[in-house]
């Protein structure tokens, strides 16, 4: 099921953070997509550049319980990225649940399975049933990020 999606885009400045990016939808090599680039910096405790988005746009959660995980269609510049979830179970803003992924410079669909999320921040376990919005993420190294996303979608084995 192919998600239509309203991305935003979010950096370590919330929290005075120095790193710099921003998202946009436009033509990626050939596909309509949105684009995450900016400047990952450690400075002032910050580090992460981000794009992200609500499932619903009232924010309210998707029971995904009935699909094996989710799939993006991504094409970058070869570095690694974290692919995050966050469920109505967090409570604080730096908790999600996330896997990495490397965002290589040919189109390449990578398919995420829930099982294979890791907790982030939190002793939670991730629970589809209340999967809320999904982010993609430059973090934790200083780096240049440049990732797009062309789709996006949960799947069945």
């Amino acid at each position: 099921m192919e998600l239509q999606l309203n991305w935003g885009y979010v950096a370590d400045t919330v929290m005075g953070g120095v790193s710099q990016g921003g998202g946009s939808r436009e033509m990626y090599h050939g596909h309509d997509a949105v684009v995450l680039r900016g400047d990952v910096s450690l400075d002032n405790n910050g580090g992460f550049v981000q794009i992200a988005a609500n499932l619903r746009d009232v924010g309210q959660a998707v029971d995904a319980n009935h699909w094996h995980g989710i799939a993006l269609d991504v094409r970058g510049n070869n570095e690694v990225y974290d692919f995050r979830l966050r469920t109505d179970q967090l409570t604080r803003p730096w908790q999600s649940f996330r896997a990495e992924f490397t965002a290589t410079d040919t189109w390449q669909t990578i398919r995420f399975p829930f099982g294979d999320f890791e907790s982030n921040n939190t002793t939670a376990t991730f629970d589809p049933a209340q999967l809320r919005r999904v982010g993609v993420l430059g973090v934790g190294r200083a780096f240049t990020a440049e990732v797009a996303v062309s789709g996006i979608r949960f799947y069945h084995d």
